[in-house]
């Protein structure tokens, strides 16, 4: 029984039950132990002989078929990921819906501590608990994750494929975090980038450098800054003013007649 409470070993073993329960996972999948356990508290609606103690799929789902009709019409509130879960052997999941209806039939609460996502029924606790090299590679991940019961229960096929793509996604995600975390485990080598060193400009750089932008702006034509003598000087900008002659009528019609004779 490792796995469950204390308080709901004593129940169960004061159960008396048909098949002595050794490991949850197991034990509880075709649904035959639960059958018994509710048959204790509602002995004129659950008959023993239509329930079948086999490992096989058809009388799994026959079995869990029954008790979610009586979960229906009682209103007892047991997820269908939790009856999923134990079904498909899925880890933690049979010690979770064993609590629940421990909880449900005696109205008494698990002394356990709250575990985060505890319907994430996958390996990845235990996995983080193993050193780095033994750790499941990606077809392992799926091996584990992914039982061969469920495409058998679950006709959608493209369901199936979002259910291995998740498990994918997830063991992808956690590879990253361990080469972010121990680079040198995977001879990942800094990049340039990464070895030069960080500094940003000072404030009076910065602003110099915006100032200069909108004096300065770019040349439409080709590109390049306009550059000027102006100097910026205890914060105050001066310019240079070009003074620009005038040609008189005489003038332009002899700039005109060089041109002319050139042409």
């Amino acid at each position: 029984m490792s796995g469950l409470a204390r308080e709901v070993i004593k129940w169960l073993q004061s159960l008396d039950l048909s098949v002595s329960v050794k490991y949850p996972k197991r034990d509880f999948a075709n649904g035959f132990l639960v059958a018994e356990i509710f048959s204790w508290y509602f002995p004129q609606e659950i008959h023993m002989h239509s329930y079948y103690n086999a490992p096989s799929l058809p009388k799994k789902i026959g079995n869990w078929s029954q008790l979610e009709r009586l979960f229906k019409k009682h209103g007892i509130d047991i997820p269908k990921v939790l009856i999923d879960g134990t079904m498909h052997s899925k880890p933690g999941a049979a010690i979770l819906l064993v609590e629940r209806v421990y909880t449900i039939l005696t109205n008494r609460a698990v002394k356990r501590t709250p575990v985060k996502h505890e319907l994430d029924f996958s390996d990845n606790g235990y996995q983080s608990e193993l050193p780095p090299h033994a750790r499941s590679t990606a077809s392992q991940a799926l091996k584990n994750n992914l039982a061969i019961t469920e495409f058998d229960t679950d006709p959608d096929q493209i369901f199936r494929m979002q259910k291995a793509q998740s498990i994918l996604n997830n063991h992808i995600e956690n590879r990253r975090k361990e080469r972010e975390e121990n680079p040198e485990r995977f001879g990942i080598r800094p990049s340039i980038g990464q070895l030069t060193p960080r500094k940003l400009p000072s404030v009076k750089t910065r602003k110099s450098q915006q100032r200069d932008s909108l004096i300065y702006p770019m040349d439409s034509a080709n590109g390049d800054e306009r550059h000027s003598n102006d100097t910026v000087e205890s914060g105050q900008v001066h310019f240079t003013e070009i003074q620009v002659k005038q040609l008189n009528r005489n003038e332009q019609n002899a700039l005109r007649q060089s041109l002319y004779a050139a042409s």
